[in-house]
């Protein structure tokens, strides 16, 4: 049994400890906004946070995240009050397909915890997902657009905003 707290809630699992967290995620526990892309923790689709920091979750045992905190794209912002990270995409119209864009948020989110006013060479060197819809330089707009938001706004530039 792994125990560990999920978007603000104290989880058990039940699972093999071996087990990829991605899969945890989605099949045990029924959250399905992290996505599978490339399985080897290249693409950046299966990013989330453990305990504030970006992660590639596809080949993370479930075990690395035993009394940590976890948080997946469900637990960032809400309908009624998006994260400026969320409130840039749409305001940037950064997704075509979207399969890419819960990775590609949780990236940025955490991103700009650690840079909060990013030049665009910060910006390529540190986001390293993959969008196979070539979406990149709405992409960095949107990360520029989010860093403003959260400046201006005061906002604590963390995944729970």
């Amino acid at each position: 049994m792994i125990r560990f707290t999920l978007n603000g809630s104290t989880v058990e699992a039940d699972v093999p400890e071996a087990m990829p967290l991605l899969w945890v995620l989605r099949d045990t526990l029924g959250l399905t906004g992290t996505k599978y892309g490339c399985g080897i923790a290249l693409c950046g689709a299966c990013t989330i946070h453990i305990d504030g920091v970006a992660a590639r979750c596809c080949v993370l045992p479930v075990s690395a995240v035993a009394g940590r905190t976890v948080t997946t794209i469900e637990g960032v912002g809400s309908a009624d009050l998006l994260h400026p990270v969320q409130q840039a995409w749409i305001d940037e119209q950064v997704p075509q397909c979207g399969y890419c864009q819960p990775g590609m948020i949780m990236a940025v989110s955490a991103f700009l915890q650690t840079t909060p006013d990013p030049d665009d060479a910060a910006i390529d060197q540190s986001i390293t997902n993959i969008c196979r819809c070539g979406t990149y330089p709405r992409i960095r707009k949107a990360i520029h657009r989010a860093a403003a938001l959260m400046r201006d706004n005061g906002a604590a530039p963390d995944s729970t905003s």
